[in-house]
């Protein structure tokens, strides 16, 4: 089906174009929220303090762009994605919930979903303020009130809420993972702004970092695309069954495993735990007490060294593609679901032995998809350190957010298209 009949295809179906007019209704309210700020901001020291602060500019995107505002949803989806990290840990130290997860199916996970968000309140108080404290000590905020920092801080933990719930209505109604989309809306929003400021500072002398810069952002959504759309098939053949004179089975399929079972998750998750220790930090950088003060500053010295930054952004991403992979696939449940409808592997006894068979080829595929995506996620980093020039490094991991979303969003768009064919 070529490109115009899907697109006429897409706005004749009407729970289709319902699901479309739903996701973009939920993006024209997020980007409303992001516009709101919370009292007492001056715009003049919070564009100063976003330009001068790497940190702070990859917060912005994984909040979503609300925090270059100031908004009420500044903290994004940060507290949530946290809780969930802390969640999936738990999920996989604790038998109870990897029974609640694994054996209560659909129920047991709706469960986890909500203890995450209990727990995204406590984070998201944390965060919020710890965010206020030091955006007050660097003359961003005026002079705030006890009441004043209460009434602010449940706010935007309210603000970070509401957007979690936004999120969860987008996966139901409309199309595509709602908290990542979340993120992918604040980074498009955001690069009128980018382009603009690119412009207006261009320097001829830059020409040749432009262009490679350029090459880069090809290199990542070549990269990107061929990883996640890049499949190990295993075959599988059916037994043949005889049953009143009439032959059932007996075809032969396959089982296509992703090099790439995480997707864009890993990403998320990397800058998550990344960005909340040098959080932390900053605002313990902040107090009076002396010894404190030298430790927080010792350590985000070392988080401030960009090859450091590489280093652990690179294992981290690398971790967390094999960690959300052995969470979502289970090659045990794989098996006996193959086992129960007389499927089996070539050469492989069913069971067991075929459990163990899947789990070591995802082991083997899953290496190169986590290793290439590792790479591609800190190659905008290194192009940072060789260059000096800090948006290279934001922009590399927008990037790689924006192309595995849509990558993700036009995949379902299709899988609905498929489905109203048939």
């Amino acid at each position: 089906m070529n490109f115009t009949n899907k697109l006429k295809l897409i706005f004749q179906d009407k729970n289709l174009r319902t699901r479309i007019f739903y996701l973009l209704g939920f993006l024209v309210v997020f980007r409303v929220l992001a516009a709101i700020p919370v009292p007492g901001v001056d715009a003049q020291k919070l564009t100063e303090f976003f330009s001068n602060n790497q940190f702070f500019g990859l917060l912005n995107v994984f909040s979503g762009g609300g925090l270059s505002t100031l908004s009420i949803i500044m903290l994004g989806v940060g507290p949530y994605i946290t809780a969930s990290i802390i969640m999936q840990l738990m999920t996989m130290m604790s038998e109870r919930l990897k029974a609640l997860y694994h054996e209560e199916g659909e129920a047991g996970r709706r469960k986890i979903s909500q203890y995450s968000r209990i727990l995204t309140i406590p984070l998201g108080i944390l965060q919020g303020f710890a965010f206020l404290n030091l955006l007050q000590n660097q003359g961003v905020l005026g002079e705030l009130s006890n009441f004043q920092m209460i009434a602010n801080i449940a706010v935007i933990v309210a603000g970070s809420m509401l957007l979690v719930w936004m999120g969860e209505l987008m996966s139901e109604y409309a199309i595509g993972n709602g908290v990542s989309i979340i993120i992918f809306a604040g980074i498009v929003a955001s690069l009128p702004t980018v382009i603009g400021q690119m412009i207006y500072t261009f320097d001829i002398a830059q020409l040749p970092v432009y262009i490679a810069f350029l090459a880069v952002g090809l290199l990542i959504i070549a990269g990107v695309v061929i990883v996640t759309e890049a499949e190990r098939p295993i075959p599988i053949n059916y037994s043949k069954r005889v049953r009143g004179g009439k032959v059932y089975g007996g075809v032969s399929t396959y089982l296509p495993l992703r090099v790439n079972q995480a997707g864009v998750i890993p990403i998320i998750f990397a800058l998550s735990i990344l960005l909340f220790p040098q959080m932390i930090f900053s605002f313990l950088a902040q107090t009076s007490n002396e010894t404190v003060k030298n430790i927080s500053d010792f350590v985000l010295n070392i988080l401030a060294n960009s090859w450091f930054y590489a280093v652990m952004y690179f294992i981290f991403v690398f971790l967390f593609t094999y960690f959300y992979t052995a969470v979502t696939f289970d090659p045990e449940a794989i098996a006996t679901n193959l086992q129960r409808n007389g499927a089996f592997i070539p050469g492989i006894r069913p069971g067991t032995h075929t459990s163990q068979y899947i789990a070591k080829v995802l082991t083997r595929i899953t290496l190169v998809g986590a290793s290439f995506l590792g790479f591609i996620a800190v190659l905008p980093l290194i192009m940072k350190g060789l260059t000096g020039i800090t948006s290279l490094a934001i922009g590399g991991t927008a990037l790689l957010i924006v192309v595995s979303v849509v990558l993700d969003l036009i995949k379902k768009v299709d899988a609905q298209v498929s489905i109203r064919e048939y």
